[in-house]
């Protein structure tokens, strides 16, 4: 499974970008095996910062449901 991982600046400065790609990172890592392989961009957006994993982990997992990617 190949893995790109894209926070434009309006997410803020890059410590903002790189915290941002840094909790999809470890997002993923829950999901690993459970996606299907492939090659797949994930794209951050402003809000992400402010939103809690577990709220990212339930809005990743109907995402994934809806577009067939999970195994």
């Amino acid at each position: 499974m190949q893995l790109a991982f894209v926070a434009s600046k309006k997410v803020g400065n890059a410590v903002k970008r790189a915290r941002a790609k840094r909790k999809l990172r470890a997002l993923i890592l829950n999901f690993e095996k459970k996606i299907k392989t492939g090659k797949y961009i994930f794209v951050t957006k402003e809000n992400i910062l402010e939103n809690s994993h577990k709220e990212l982990e339930k809005d990743f997992k109907y995402a994934m449901k809806k577009l067939d990617l999970f195994k």
